[in-house]
């Protein structure tokens, strides 16, 4: 991941272990989402004195026929394309009862920088067939050996949503295992339990925090963990999220939802 707005796109996946949401729904009725819910974040970057907004994401969610396809995509706003423009553009599906991907694509253009990943997840046989290209070389055809915990970051968002909050605890650290690219990633995430958070432009909301970690590269150094509110109510969508980066720190915060499945009655004011 080479891009700020990159960073947007992996906070909305930060997600949970798998024996949390390992449990197999019957009807979609249980999930807490629904067709076409649309949640969109701002993203803003801070260093020094430069507090700005850079660009935003949004995630859309379409089921039908026991299937759910999600996309999400990510841009930067116009008048940052003149210094470096970023199209992000992530799409899964799922099966709604196990929240088993099925297939992930992605296109992302990041300045002079391009990638295309294609999945087929196969978990009879425990594969993922994957399909990488970088910039206009040819496409790159490899097989990843995975697990039935083992998702794309999509997937792994609207899995963790649904995973029995109940079972966690504080301070225990909790593997999350995600495909991109050609690479297979055992990450973590930690809960830090309930908080009253006041987030500008929003509310003040009753939320659950979390943090998780993340891939050293060229936007984070590998040392600092991503911190995120998520609302504690039967929506479980995150609120606000923020991180250091190499130089400066990362915030992002929802700016519009629409149709939700339930009220937000975490937000108090």
């Amino acid at each position: 991941m080479r891009s700020i707005m990159s960073v947007l796109v992996f906070c909305l996946f930060s997600g949970a272990w798998n024996p949390l949401f390992s449990q197999s729904y019957s009807h979609v009725e249980e999930l807490p989402y629904k067709n076409d819910e649309t949640l969109t974040y701002i993203l803003s970057y801070t260093w020094g004195g430069i507090n700005t907004e850079v660009g935003e994401g949004t995630a859309k969610l379409n089921c039908s026929d026991g299937l759910c396809n999600p996309v999400v995509t990510g841009r930067t706003y116009k008048f940052y394309d003149i210094f470096f423009r970023v199209r992000e553009h992530f799409e899964s599906s799922f099966i709604d009862s196990t929240f088993r991907p099925v297939s992930f694509y992605r296109k992302s253009e990041e300045g002079k920088y391009k990638a295309m990943n294609r999945y087929r997840f196969d978990d009879e046989n425990g594969k993922i067939y994957v399909t990488v290209q970088k910039r206009d070389d040819p496409p790159i055809d490899t097989v990843l050996t995975s697990t039935r915990y083992t998702y794309d970051l999509v997937t792994l968002f609207y899995a963790s949503r649904a995973m029995d909050f109940s079972s966690i605890e504080e301070g225990v650290k909790y593997p999350i295992v995600f495909a991109i690219d050609k690479e297979i990633y055992n990450l973590y995430f930690i809960y830090h339990g309930k908080e009253v958070k006041k987030i500008k432009g929003l509310g003040t909301f009753n939320t659950m925090k979390f943090s998780a970690s993340l891939v050293a590269g060229e936007i984070f150094t590998g040392k600092d963990e991503i911190s995120i509110w998520v609302s504690d109510d039967k929506n479980v969508i995150p609120l606000l999220f923020e991180s250091k980066v190499l130089v400066g720190t990362v915030t992002g915060k929802l700016k519009s939802y629409g149709n939700l499945k339930y009220p937000l009655s975490s937000k108090i004011k």
